[in-house]
């Protein structure tokens, strides 16, 4: 069983349009369970982080098995997640890296499999730093005509998150 973890960003929350389209792929999915996190009420990525690790460490999940998936803020939970120790597959959206405000911005991701949408007209977290976090660890990522909440091109990422998956469930389990 592969667990899918979805974080949303920081002025969102488990409802919020994407993290729920994703959970749609996710279900229809064999041998895939998705788990909608909920940060509301915190605010410091930090404190998020260590949320995730602990729901992670009650369900009593193994991190090789798991595929992180996140927007913005969500995405660099996701990520600071396989920095600590391999994942199945990090799937992220507008990831908040390179950020001066945000601790650990250049994390080295422990991913199999790495996938990155970001939008070209990002104002909120712009696209160099991403692009270049990318180019140096040789990691997929898709640029869109979109900006930072990515609504306009949901149908691309749904797409993409469905192969992703497919990918990440082929790989054996440990």
């Amino acid at each position: 069983m592969m667990t899918v973890y979805l974080s949303h960003g920081l002025e969102s929350g488990p409802d919020a349009l994407k993290v729920q389209a994703l959970k749609g792929v996710a279900e229809q999915l064999d041998n895939c369970e998705p788990v909608v996190m909920d940060y509301r009420g915190i605010k410091e990525p930090r404190a998020r982080l260590e949320h995730l690790l602990a729901v992670i460490a009650e369900r009593n999940d193994t991190l090789a098995n798991c595929v992180m998936a996140g927007s913005s803020l969500g995405g660099w939970i996701s990520a600071a997640v396989s920095a600590q120790e391999p994942v199945l597959g990090c799937f992220l959206l507008a990831p908040a890296l390179g950020l001066p405000d945000y601790p650990q911005t250049s994390l080295t991701l422990q991913a199999q499999h790495t996938h990155i949408i970001h939008g070209w007209r990002d104002d909120v977290v712009p696209p160099g730093p991403v692009i270049e976090h990318a180019r140096c660890q040789r990691l997929s990522l898709r640029m869109i005509d979109d900006d930072h909440r990515l609504h306009n091109s949901l149908d691309t990422i749904l797409s993409d998150f469905e192969r992703f998956l497919d990918l990440c469930l082929s790989e054996p389990t440990f």
